[in-house]
């Protein structure tokens, strides 16, 4: 089985990971894979030698001079699957293909990772009827592509997966020096892109409450984004900047992770939210909104505490109960690792996208091609 996976995106974040994790889990299996990435990209860097990697990074969604460079590229190739992993990537591989396609002409794989409806505007249409499956991360996602007019029989829903013994194995790091905080106090921690549907502003406003009950506690904001001016102003304003720190964007973020005494999910939506995982493996308790397919992956009072989004007296209750109670965060930190084991490795994910590679590309084989929009 040949793949060539695209992810146009410059940035790293949870998406570029799940891109990653997949192409080197299937290099590892035996099939040989090309990953396209942006040339500035952190995917490329991060693939380093690891994988054959080809820089093209489109200037915008529709870019006819990247999908012609990436058309001839395949045309050389000849794959079985073109994985396409950001909706950008689907536009240039949907252009790429109705350019000029190698014959048999390769199936055409979407990942889904966030819940958001996919745009009405004509082009967006026209990319997502030449795509041939839709891998949704989870079945809340799954069920707003149907919502949108996916035909069912195109969605496979394969939740997202981690490296549990590499997050194992990652060093805890001494946050409270790191950061200059008080020796022994307690760290509420968040990991993500400091934008509008992470709903940090509402984790901002629970602090508030938190820290009256647990003033010695400290909030940990990991992360960049476009949100980082209005956060930092909030804080001022609620004055909190002693124990809200917002250090911008980490690459030692798992070390981080395993020094909180409490990981907390603020989404106001979330497609799945490989953060968890990763907190999930560390055996952090964890508390998270019911947003997206959250709830998919945080069992309510067993793996952690689910509260609504956009909720800031709901989430601080939630942090404190933790906060207070060493032997229910022992206890759903225990039960958060043994569930991501089971249920969220990277290796189940890695064998079931080959599984499904082989069902579609074996249904090209056999048809001769498979046209835009034919069921999966």
């Amino acid at each position: 089985m040949f793949a060539v996976h695209i992810d146009t995106a410059e940035t790293w974040r949870g998406g570029q990971n799940q891109a990653l994790l997949t192409a080197l889990g299937q290099q590892a299996r035996g099939h040989r894979v090309i990953m396209v990435a942006h040339p500035d990209g952190e995917l490329r860097r991060r693939a380093g030698q690891a994988l054959e990697t080809v820089p093209i990074g489109p200037h915008a969604e529709i870019d006819l001079r990247a999908a012609w460079q990436l058309s001839r590229l395949l045309k050389r190739w000849q794959p079985d699957v073109v994985h396409a992993h950001d909706p950008h990537g689907v536009a240039l591989g949907a252009l790429a293909l109705s350019i000029g396609a190698p014959d048999p002409k390769p199936v055409l794989v979407a990942s889904r990772r966030v819940d958001f409806h996919i745009r009405g505007n004509a082009f967006s249409l026209w990319k997502y009827r030449q795509v041939t499956c839709f891998v949704a991360a989870s079945r809340a996602i799954a069920g707003m592509l149907a919502e949108d007019g996916i035909e069912e029989p195109r969605i496979v829903t394969i939740h997202e997966g981690i490296d549990v013994e590499r997050v194992q194995q990652a060093p805890a790091a001494n946050v409270h020096h790191e950061f200059w905080l008080p020796a022994g106090v307690p760290v509420v921690g968040n990991i993500a892109a400091l934008v509008p549907h992470k709903g940090q502003k509402h984790l901002v406003d629970a602090a508030a409450l938190v820290l009256r009950q647990v003033p010695d506690a400290h909030f940990l904001i990991l992360g960049e984004g476009e949100l980082r001016a209005p956060l930092e102003r909030q804080v001022r304003e609620l004055r909190l900047e002693k124990h809200v720190l917002l250090p911008g964007f980490r690459t030692d973020v798992l070390s981080l992770l395993k020094a909180f005494d409490v990981f907390v999910m603020s989404s106001v939506t979330e497609g799945l939210g490989t953060s968890l995982l990763d907190a999930m493996a560390a055996a952090r308790p964890i508390v998270a909104t019911r947003a997206g397919g959250i709830p998919e992956v945080v069992i309510d009072g067993e793996t952690g505490l689910l509260v609504p989004i956009r909720d800031h007296e709901h989430l601080a209750g939630a942090i404190l109960r933790l906060l207070k109670d060493r032997e229910l965060r022992d206890r759903v930190g225990r039960a958060g690792l043994g569930r991501v084991r089971a249920e969220f490795s990277v290796d189940r994910m890695v064998e079931q996208t080959i599984a499904l590679y082989e069902r579609l590309a074996g249904r090209t084989r056999a048809a001769g091609t498979v046209g835009p929009g034919t069921g999966a």
